[in-house]
């Protein structure tokens, strides 16, 4: 008899999702709360039509706290006896042919889960709630059918959703996913790995005359071949100067950089997010290692400063004065060091935060909200350049990052700047000229947050620009 695939393969311990979900209880229990805490899985989602789907990813604290990787679920759990259920529609005849069978009761029992239902279940336990004046705590909704499902279970409005969000069931979820267990640092590693492995291939293979689109073909291959596929849509250019390029329709010529933002989720969901650049010739021209050793510098210094109670804001501005500094060395700006960066001026080069976190999604928990995840819900910069850094909180034990400063020089934020004078006494626009065409880079590693530092996590990359080299 031919052997059907193991649905629960990518899942933990029975033990572990009862232990997630207890804290859960106990951290909304500290925060004065009760009621009922409701989750909705994600469903399948057309790509041009119904029967013709995106491949299906389940939501990570779906993920989080019950480890069932297929769509049509929704759970909840009430906090005053404990009870825990997750409720789906019966599969029909047609599913069942298409798409196989799923026992969802064996699958629910693997995670802790003994009770199930229907969705109409869950309609009339949620209604008889409302009528009894019990909280039902959700988190913001991401999806256009998360709103439909919660219309479908509750009749209230989209915008009513968006308004009674739960900011302390947010802040719990937070709370727990933020701090990664050994077993998830774990995960993570192996999804590093897969992405480091895509990275050495991009710096082994590059040549003029090769396409862009060559490129993104061999590292997919690689995350699909070692995990389940891609963290995120991959940057990999020549163009580096625009931040999310993924148009890979350029063919490599001698003399250009190339920029590969890669990362893998592993068969757990786990992501890893590295970068990489490297000549597309055999050498870095003199212009692009003198940049490139700068952006190294900054990263350096980054990586230095991690470690528990620094706020991540702080690890920022030290990455971006390092930076300034060598770029005042090298003619690019001028003036004092400090006030520039104080200013804003730096982010002329850097207009983008340092790194984000990193867990089960590649921006970890973004879903939830960057000014709880980030922030802790104090107010964010609106200053250019400081407003796009996705956490400045004090740092934790536990916490996984990236450290990804980079240069990219944008002819267009260039002539901007330079027409109304900002910053010109920071800035040296006719040295500034000679670099307009140069493109732009990062270099991104994955770091934990240790009792007494940091660690790198997974295998090691080449990072020096003669590390580089001699892969080419």
């Amino acid at each position: 008899m031919k052997s059907k695939p193991d649905k629960t393969l990518a899942m933990f311990s029975k033990e572990t999702y009862i232990e997630r979900r207890a804290a859960l209880v106990e951290e909304m229990r500290r925060l004065h709360q009760s009621g009922l805490l409701l989750f909705l899985g994600n469903d399948e989602s057309g790509m041009n039509y119904a029967d013709n789907p995106y491949p299906f990813r389940q939501d990570s604290t779906f993920l989080y706290f019950f480890g069932l990787d297929f769509p049509g679920l929704a759970a909840l759990i009430d906090m005053e006896d404990g009870k825990v259920s997750v409720y789906t529609d019966e599969l029909t005849i047609d599913n069942i042919v298409w798409k196989g069978s799923l026992p969802v009761k064996e699958l629910c029992s693997k995670a802790g889960v003994e009770h199930t239902g229907s969705m109409d279940e869950l309609r009339s336990l949620l209604m008889k709630a409302e009528g009894k004046g019990r909280m039902v705590h959700f988190l913001p909704p991401y999806r256009g059918r998360h709103y439909v499902k919660m219309f479908n279970l509750t009749g209230l409005p989209g915008r009513a959703f968006d308004e009674s969000v739960s900011i302390p069931f947010v802040k719990a979820v937070i709370n727990l996913r933020s701090h990664k267990s050994p077993e998830e640092v774990m995960q993570i590693e192996d999804a590093v790995n897969i992405s480091s492995d895509m990275n050495l291939a991009m710096i082994s293979m590059i040549h003029p005359g090769m396409s862009e689109a060559e490129v993104v073909s061999v590292v997919t291959g690689i995350a699909l071949r070692k995990g389940r596929g891609m963290a995120f849509p991959v940057i990999a250019t020549v163009d580096g100067q625009i931040l999310n390029n993924h148009w890979y329709g350029n063919i490599m010529q001698e003399g250009d950089l190339f920029l590969l933002n890669a990362g893998a989720e592993n068969r757990m969901h786990y992501s890893g997010d590295i970068s990489a650049t490297a000549p597309v010739g055999k050498r870095f021209t003199d212009r692009q290692r003198m940049i490139y050793d700068i952006v190294l510098h900054a990263h350096t210094a980054a990586v230095e400063a991690l470690r528990p109670g620094v706020p991540f804001l702080d690890v920022h501005m030290r990455a971006c004065e390092v930076m300034a500094e060598d770029l005042k060395s090298v003619g690019l700006m001028k003036g004092n060091v400090h006030e520039a960066v104080q200013e804003g001026a730096h982010a002329l080069f850097f207009p983008n935060g340092l790194g984000h976190m990193l867990g089960l999604d590649v921006h970890d928990m973004e879903a939830l909200g960057e000014a709880w995840v980030g922030y802790d819900g104090h107010p964010r910069s609106t200053k250019f350049g400081l407003k796009s850094l996705r956490l400045a909180r004090e740092l934790e034990p536990g916490y996984v990052l990236t450290i990804e400063p980079g240069i990219y020089f944008i002819p267009e934020l260039i002539d901007l700047w330079r027409s109304t004078g900002k910053f010109k006494d920071f800035l040296n626009y006719d040295e500034i000229e000679k670099f307009r065409d140069f493109g732009g880079f990062r270099i991104e590693r994955d770091y934990m947050i240790l009792d007494n530092g940091n660690r790198r996590l997974g295998k090691y990359l080449p990072i020096t620009a003669d590390e580089v080299e001699a892969m080419r």
